[in-house]
């Protein structure tokens, strides 16, 4: 296996303890409701505060990520949301968990911003999407481990040795791989040239690459600004972020309840059967991404947007049914269409920004994911779900899934029109059946 790849194996790893430590707590709702009397929108707001404070760490990070060794923001983050969440144990309050819960969120924002800029070096166009893809497989298990093991551990243990194990064993995995992660050189797997799509202009074969670090984040925003297509991208992940959370967040409280499920298999049910069908949607959507992208500039978001209308559909039948059987087909079949479009949520950007804003744009795209969507989603569905049921909460969020991919589509027209003006400047009119690729 070359190095390029090890790399993926070695941030899969961080990613998994990345998940399962942020998906433990949901497994334990039951618990913490009855030992500390929280109520429906307390327990969101444990989701919410994570994501708000992850959310609003996001952009800093990613600046921060953009300026120092991206091994360094990786190992620094595992090491310190780890230890956090090994102190949530000393929590006796909802106030001390909502703190702990928020600190979890500050260490763990840099991850991604780190991690996928710095695969995105290692793999170039023709394999970025694929690696991304298979990175990603890691937030299922992740969510699986968390959901499943939390549930088993707090059922004969009680819920706090659940972040005993997954936070000791997240400071040993940042020991080990200090020796064998590498920093790569910043942009290695790109052409001299800055893409004139990711700057908005036509750079010749002599021009000299830009960097977009000078003016840090206020140039990232002027970035944003004048690029529709990313805008597009920023909302489409806001929705589909807040639909993953609601069931992410609200299924195993939902399957305790209606099915009377014990922790553990509430919380294996509500992760597997999602997760699973993503870790075979997530590669074959970076699989079909990259064939796509090479015959279109739209390709990375034509299988986005098929992940989120072909889902959408399945999140409506997961909050009515009274089936268990009908939910695990609702579940599998909604975490396939996740996974394609999950594979794809920071290969898409990466085409439209230049690789030395990578980190911010991964930051920033975080920001409005958590902040907007993640952090809403738990609360909002608590607040429904005290005024009519936890079903019908959960069903509406389709609602989100189907504005997601309107913003897709719109972020393709735009592209499209961009690509053909840009040739057009050359010289060189399309067919109308025909795009630059």
């Amino acid at each position: 296996m070359s190095y390029k790849w090890r790399v993926v194996a070695m941030l899969w790893c961080i990613s998994f303890f990345n998940y399962a430590d942020r998906q433990a707590i949901f497994s334990v709702f039951p618990l913490l409701e009855r030992e500390m009397h929280l109520t429906p929108v307390q327990l969101g707001l444990l989701g919410s505060g994570f994501a708000w404070v992850y959310g609003l760490g996001a952009p800093f990070a990613g600046l921060i990520v953009d300026r120092v060794r991206r091994k360094t923001a990786i190992l620094g983050g595992l090491h310190a949301w780890s230890a956090i969440c090994l102190a949530t144990v000393v929590s006796r309050t909802f106030t001390h968990l909502l703190l702990f819960r928020a600190a979890e969120g500050l260490g763990e924002t840099f991850y991604f911003p780190a991690s996928t800029s710095l695969i995105s070096d290692y793999h170039d166009t023709f394999t970025r999407s694929r690696a991304l893809g298979l990175h990603q497989t890691a937030v299922y298990m992740g969510t699986i481990g968390g959901g499943f093991f939390a549930g088993l551990i707090a059922e004969s243990y009680g819920w706090r040795w659940s972040f005993i194990v997954f936070g000791g064993l997240g400071v040993l995995l940042g020991f080990v791989l200090t020796r064998f992660l590498i920093e790569p050189v910043r942009g290695a797997t790109e052409p001299v040239a800055v893409s004139p799509a990711a700057t908005g202009r036509e750079a010749g074969p002599g021009s000299p690459k830009r960097d977009s670090r000078e003016g840090g984040f206020v140039a990232f925003l002027r970035l944003a600004m004048r690029t529709p297509t990313l805008l597009c991208l920023l909302g489409a992940f806001m929705c589909a972020n807040f639909v993953a959370v609601v069931l992410l967040s609200w299924m195993p409280k939902f399957l305790y309840d209606r099915f009377h499920m014990g922790l553990a298999m509430a919380g294996l049910t509500a992760t597997l059967f999602v997760q699973l069908a993503s870790m075979v949607g997530a590669p074959a959507g970076g699989w079909l991404a990259d064939w796509w992208r090479r015959r279109s500039v739209r390709g990375r978001m034509i299988v986005q947007t098929i992940g989120v209308l072909g889902g959408a559909p399945f999140v409506v039948v997961c909050g009515l049914t009274s089936s268990v059987a009908t939910l695990i087909v609702s579940l599998t079949l909604w975490g396939f269409f996740k996974g394609l479009y999950d594979a794809n949520i920071f290969a898409s950007v990466f085409d439209v920004v230049p690789p030395d804003a990578r980190g911010r744009a991964a930051g920033f795209m975080n920001m409005i994911g958590w902040l907007a969507g993640g952090g809403s989603a738990p609360l909002v569905i608590g607040l429904i779900a005290e005024r009519s049921s936890l079903g019908l909460a959960m069903a509406l969020a389709s609602l989100v899934y189907v504005a997601a991919g309107a913003l897709l589509i719109a972020g393709m027209a735009i592209m499209a029109r961009d690509a053909r003006l840009q040739l057009e400047t050359r010289g060189i009119r399309l067919q109308p059946d025909r795009e630059e690729s």
